[in-house]
């Protein structure tokens, strides 16, 4: 079982940054691969980014390739998403997630964070 809880969302203007962080807690978090996903109001849940257990994979949406970077320490039971350059389209609220496969897809992951939102004006 893990638990995980998201911090770090806000109201930024556009072009300016935040940083998310996952803080997980339970057993064996780092043989987890950890996702990032968001979701807008009348909108599926989208993945934005994943980092593998090891941290040394990463894969990112195309919108936000560039601009975020996930990374984790496995030692702090954490994992960030730095996000720059942030756009209006951005907004929404920001989950993570920890599952045993990776992948883009919500399926692949078994437990969830409640959420943090993002709120970039313009």
């Amino acid at each position: 079982q893990v638990q995980l809880v998201e911090s770090g969302g806000g109201l930024v203007q556009a072009g300016g940054s935040l940083r998310l962080s996952c803080q997980a807690s339970g057993r064996s978090f780092s043989h987890y691969a950890i996702g990032w996903f968001r979701q807008a109001p009348a909108k599926e849940r989208e993945h934005v980014a994943t980092i593998s257990w090891t941290g040394v994979d990463t894969r990112y949406l195309d919108s936000v390739k560039g601009r975020f970077t996930i990374s984790r320490d496995n030692a702090g039971n954490t994992v960030y998403l730095q996000m720059n350059s942030l756009k209006p389209e951005d907004t929404a609220v920001y989950f993570c997630a920890a599952g045993t496969r990776w992948g883009i897809s919500p399926s692949a992951y078994t437990y969830w964070g409640q959420g943090t939102q993002v709120t970039v004006s313009s």
